[in-house]
């Protein structure tokens, strides 16, 4: 299982809410309701004070020095490591690397498979939902070495096709790159099918986690993917860092793409040998501050369980889907029963931008537009969606408000 079996755990949510600061926040008049969390989450209090605490009394450049604000600045930046691969189940701290975020890794793992894996005109296979950080790098490489991005369709009801994926498999196959939750619809890719077929024919399999790490337990040990990546700020953290996880073959096999200090052991000008593990990938000055924030978003989620976390989400996301299903004029995509905490939807006749400049005048944020997922906004031939998407802080009451208001937008609109 790559979700685990959840628990009945009730989370006291007027407590939670107590620790994120800015849901104090008035707009236009009217308090806070804020359902773009797929974009960025919001940060609770121990996040802030661990970030604020770093500059105030930590701040210091890591690994290098050997007097005592660099020693607890590493410190503190190398327990982060342990913290959050403890988090994911990961055997060894070493296969965490720190970036600057999900799109940062894709184009690490990208550039490195094309350095020692990728030949002219081999194939990548891609989702029809895949965000546009998972499908640039791979473009293009393609474009540059005659290679081709295959495509796995969607069904009827926009859940992809994964008895088409055999079918899109050749010798020139080398890497499966997939998204865990559908950033627009909230759809949960089954990882459990395609790293069947992706073990059965030898490809490497990378794995989007951007949308999924906020929502649910993912233990990386039974998952047993090649490259999985993620950022900190859709997970409560600060912006500009994330995760590359990659198994213990690829932490020596996978080439330096981004060479610089800290990533060596000795240099000369006729030969650099690099340094073994995480390091040999972090090269510069990394977001010390954010690594160190991501470790507290990390500890402050852990205290609750993610199972709880996804339970309390999942309600919400049925609640609402049960809500938007009873306007006529609304029109749900990637409707399910068992999902991440993502809505899309349309208002008939209406233009996204519009329903979510007025849903802002009551407070309510949203996300419009085509979600970095153009290719998906073709496929469902709308120039985009209202997206609404929940975190451990949103409440059914908040849902209830955001419906009363978007049946006075569509009215508005008429």
């Amino acid at each position: 299982m790559l979700v685990k079996e959840l628990k009945h755990i009730e989370l006291n949510t007027e407590a939670i809410r107590k620790d994120f600061p800015i849901l104090n926040r008035k707009i236009n008049g009217m308090p806070l309701i804020y359902f773009d969390n797929g974009a960025t989450s919001q940060k609770p209090q121990q996040v802030i004070d661990a970030v604020s605490n770093y500059y105030s009394n930590t701040n210091s450049n890591i690994h290098r020095g050997v007097h005592t604000l660099s020693r607890e600045a590493t410190e503190a930046f190398e327990n982060a490591r342990k913290v959050i691969a403890k988090h994911f189940n990961v055997k060894s701290d070493q296969q965490i690397i720190f970036t600057a975020g999900t799109t940062d890794s894709l184009n690490m793992v990208c550039n490195g498979l094309a350095r020692s894996v990728l030949k002219q005109g081999d194939e990548i296979i891609l989702s029809s939902y895949e965000h546009h950080s998972n499908i640039l790098p791979w473009q293009l490489w393609a474009q540059e070495n005659k290679g081709q991005l295959k495509v796995i369709p969607l069904n009827a009801d926009q859940s992809l096709d994964l008895n088409a994926i055999e079918n899109l498999i050749s010798e020139k196959t080398k890497i499966i790159s997939i998204a865990h939750v559908s950033n627009t619809l909230g759809l949960i890719t089954d990882l459990d099918k395609i790293k069947i077929i992706a073990k059965k024919h030898n490809l490497i399999l990378v794995v989007d986690a951007a949308q999924s790490a906020p929502h649910m337990a993912v233990d990386l040990e039974k998952l047993d993917v090649d490259f999985y990546v993620c950022s900190a700020h859709k997970i409560y953290g600060p912006t500009g860092t994330g995760i590359l996880y990659m198994s213990e073959k690829w932490l020596s096999k996978l080439p330096v793409t981004k060479p610089g200090g800290g990533t060596i052991k000795t240099v000369s000008f006729e030969k650099t040998e690099y340094a073994d593990g995480a390091l040999r990938f972090e090269p510069g000055t990394p977001n010390i501050s954010g690594v160190i924030g991501f470790a507290a978003a990390i500890n402050y989620m852990d205290q609750f369980g993610m199972d709880a976390i996804y339970k309390h989400e999942l309600e919400l996301v049925n609640y609402a889907q049960s809500k938007l299903a009873e306007i006529p004029q609304v029109m749900l995509y990637g409707k399910s029963n068992d999902k991440a905490a993502v809505i899309s939807f349309n208002v008939k006749n209406t233009h996204p931008f519009d329903v979510g400049t007025l849903l802002d005048k009551y407070g309510i944020a949203v996300r419009t537009g085509h979600h970095c997922t153009q290719p998906l906004m073709n496929l469902l031939c709308v120039p985009g969606t209202i997206r609404i998407s929940f975190a451990i802080y949103n409440t059914k009451t908040e849902i209830d408000f955001f419906i009363e208001k978007l049946k006075k937008v569509i009215d508005m609109l008429k």
